[in-house]
């Protein structure tokens, strides 16, 4: 049975989600350890979501330390479709002011310490990746944020750092020059393993200041960032209501077959423990 359709992982400043009903909570574990927390289950807006907070409740988790392969996997095990991810992020851009968001459309990889697949321990498998988000994600978010009044902005690039140290000016100069957008540490992974398992994914990136390329960054004080963290979090719940009413039943997008001609390895030179680990992501294309 379906638990949720529609997962919300929740980053920085954003560890519960506000207007649930029913809800519940539900500790699981996967084939890859346990999520970064339980999740919290309920109805939004009439819909089944599952709530999980990236960093676990009081923020415990580094960037490297996240379980992206056991938090994606959790949430194909509660039947989730759809992932709207939210994140707090550096701008790299002076047209992005804190407080705006940006649901970007590209990512950068400049991590080193993750693993972001599911494939290995004898089944290989590519899948395509020139889009890493859904568009159709994508779009429910950017409409959201435009009915409630967020300043936002649809596509750009997201570079993901390694972290847990922010970037050297030397490094926010050089992805200006790429014509970057915003920077932060953990949404590529996420977005890897969720198309790995043929689930819709967008981010919306939550813009706290700008990067250290900016004259005015050390002008910065903590009191102003936890304030605009807490103003960015009551804005994504907002957003979050609206994109969930939003969303479509029904999922057209190509996100929901990306391992249709993906998988490489024969089916009988997978290991039988491969096999049964992995069943329920790569289960419906392998002879049994």
């Amino acid at each position: 049975m379906q638990e949720a359709a529609i997962g919300i992982i929740g980053g920085s400043g954003l560890y519960s989600m506000p207007g649930l009903t029913d809800v519940h909570e539900k500790k699981l574990t996967t084939p890859f350890g346990d999520p970064s927390d339980s999740f919290v289950l309920g109805t939004l807006e009439g819909k089944k979501v599952a709530f999980l907070a990236r960093h676990g409740r009081g923020h415990r988790l580094l960037p490297s330390e996240l379980p992206f392969r056991a938090n994606i996997y959790a949430m194909k095990m509660l039947g989730v479709e759809r992932i709207l991810s939210l994140s707090a992020v550096g701008s790299l851009k002076e047209e992005h002011k804190p407080t705006d968001f940006v649901i970007p459309d590209q990512f950068i990889d400049r991590t080193f310490l993750r693993t972001a697949t599911f494939f290995g321990d004898g089944i290989v498998g590519h899948v395509a990746f020139g889009d890493p988000v859904c568009g159709t994600v994508a779009s429910v978010a950017s409409d959201a944020c435009s009915a409630r009044g967020v300043p936002s902005k649809k596509g750009g690039t997201y570079v993901c750092m390694e972290g847990p140290q922010f970037s050297t000016r030397a490094e926010s100069f050089l992805y200006r020059s790429w014509g970057a957008d915003v920077i932060g540490m953990t949404n590529l992974q996420e977005a890897k393993l969720a198309r790995e398992a043929e689930i819709c994914y967008a981010t919306v990136a939550m813009v706290t200041d700008y990067d250290c390329w900016h004259e005015a960054h050390d002008d910065v004080t903590v009191d102003q960032i936890v304030a605009v963290l807490h103003q960015n979090a009551a804005n994504a719940a907002k957003v979050v209501r609206a994109a969930v009413v939003a969303m479509p039943s029904e999922r057209t997008c190509p996100c929901a077959s990306a391992l249709q001609h993906a998988i490489l390895t024969q089916p009988d030179a997978i290991p039988a423990a491969t096999r049964e680990k992995m069943k329920l992501i790569f289960g419906k294309y392998l002879n049994s």
